[in-house]
């Protein structure tokens, strides 16, 4: 089948950086001759020029590519559109919509009004899904009236990186997984999403998003999902989704008193806002009523401006004393692996233990697949396994309202901690 993929905001900095790059691998496996990318844009815009200052040389690929200049605001607009894309019974059209919620929002509208929604037209929506509960309703039900949920496709490219596929298969897949994947053995869960580096000029998103809605929402609580679910002995990756669901419903809605908002002591400068509240960190403590994990500590934690750039998922088994080695590690990036804390007899005469690291990781010579380029094929070839169902997007939100809550009322509880700091020196003895 035909492929167009229409790319909205095609100009902007996730075309530049991820998506143009993604697709440029993607037609250079040769698997996807039947691919079209339109590049829509508000202002007329050289293709070559476009693709040139992402890929360099492009003349084996430029003849795939088009640009198709539009005013978004005016639904006049979409039925040039449509006669442009003269969709076919045997094609297929993917709108990829790499642009701020709000024009999201409108394009759908006019799309569907102009009857670019037929069944064989997908859409692709990019984080963040609302801001909060409500607005996640609204934006939901705004896209039902013209698409089916079949047809939508919401990305959290952190499932879609092959370490967080792999959660389940080491999971399900190895009887040293899944015979101890309980509380019974299990003593906490972290999540962790750090990064050393700041907003970089991203004052005004930043300003209007903060960690909770930029990481937590999305990332941390679909990570945690793969963390909590039940894996059948009958998988199916098409049975994902359903299966996130199913564990995001027991985790109990937050208290936030057990939630640690920070920011670090920059940003205000950086922001040009001396009094704003909005968090650069934040760690918080769920728990979850499914029988198998009750009384297991789950911590989330993200921040930026930390003394540590990594993602990666900490299960914390039960020691019988405390000379034990405790720690399984999910490396999600930068360096995607699995990693034990084992104590071993130390090399020599004499007879000591030290700490080591079994670890698994691709070798140099396998080139993963990008998230992005997974995201886009698996919306090629109707697979959603990888994409978040509007369940578990309000799901999410619904466990995190009470802190939000909390916090839109009071800012008395943000503390203010040096670039550089570590992520445990923040969080301190506040939670479990």
């Amino acid at each position: 089948m035909k492929t167009k993929l229409v790319i909205f905001g095609i100009t902007g900095d996730l075309g530049h950086r991820k998506l143009l790059p993604a697709i440029n691998r993607i037609l250079r496996t040769g698997d996807f001759d039947n691919l079209e990318v339109i590049g829509v844009s508000r202002h007329e815009a050289d293709v070559r020029q476009v693709l040139e200052s992402s890929l360099g040389n492009v003349d084996d690929i430029i003849d795939k590519f088009s640009m198709f200049t539009m005013d978004l605001s005016d639904e006049n607009e979409y039925v040039r559109l449509k006669d442009r894309l003269a969709l076919q019974s045997d094609e297929q059209v993917i709108a990829y919509l790499s642009v701020p919620p709000l024009s999201a929002t409108q394009i759908v509208n006019f799309m569907g009004q102009t009857g670019i929604n037929s069944s064989n037209v997908k859409i692709m929506y990019e984080k963040p899904f609302g801001m909060d509960y409500a607005s996640a309703v609204d934006l939901i039900d705004r896209t039902a009236r013209y698409f089916s949920d079949d047809q939508v496709y919401r990305i959290d490219h952190y499932l879609a990186k092959e370490m967080a596929q792999n959660i389940v298969a080491f999971r399900g897949g190895n009887a040293l997984f899944s015979h101890i994947w309980n509380g019974g053995a299990i003593e906490k869960i972290e999540v962790l999403a750090l990064e050393e580096i700041g907003i970089e000029g991203r004052a005004h998103f930043y300003e209007q998003t903060g960690a909770l809605r930029d990481l937590v929402q999305g990332h941390l609580m679909q990570l945690l999902s793969l963390v909590l679910m039940h894996i059948p002995e009958d998988f199916e990756w098409s049975k994902l989704p359903g299966m996130r669901l199913a564990a995001l419903e027991q985790v109990e809605i937050a208290n936030p008193e057990l939630a640690i908002r920070g920011q670090y002591d920059t940003y205000r400068e950086e922001v040009n806002n001396p009094l704003s509240a909005t968090e650069t960190f934040m760690s918080l403590q769920l728990n979850s009523r499914a029988p198998e994990w009750q009384g297991v500590p789950l911590i989330l934690t993200t921040g930026k401006g930390l003394g540590q750039k990594t993602t990666e998922i900490r299960v914390h088994l039960r020691k019988e004393h405390e000379a034990q080695s405790n720690c399984i590690k999910f490396k999600i990036q930068p360096d995607e692996g699995v990693e034990m804390e084992l104590f071993i007899k130390k090399p020599g005469y004499d007879r000591e233990f030290e700490r080591r690291e079994l670890k698994f990781s691709y070798p140099d010579d396998i080139d993963l697949p990008d998230a992005y380029e997974q995201v886009i094929v698996d919306a090629i070839k109707s697979r959603k396994s990888l994409f978040t169902s509007s369940k578990e997007v309000l799901r999410s939100w619904l466990i995190l309202q009470p802190i939000q809550e909390e916090w839109r009322i009071s800012d008395d509880n943000l503390e203010i901690y040096k670039s550089g700091s570590q992520a445990e020196d923040i969080i301190g003895d506040k939670l479990i």
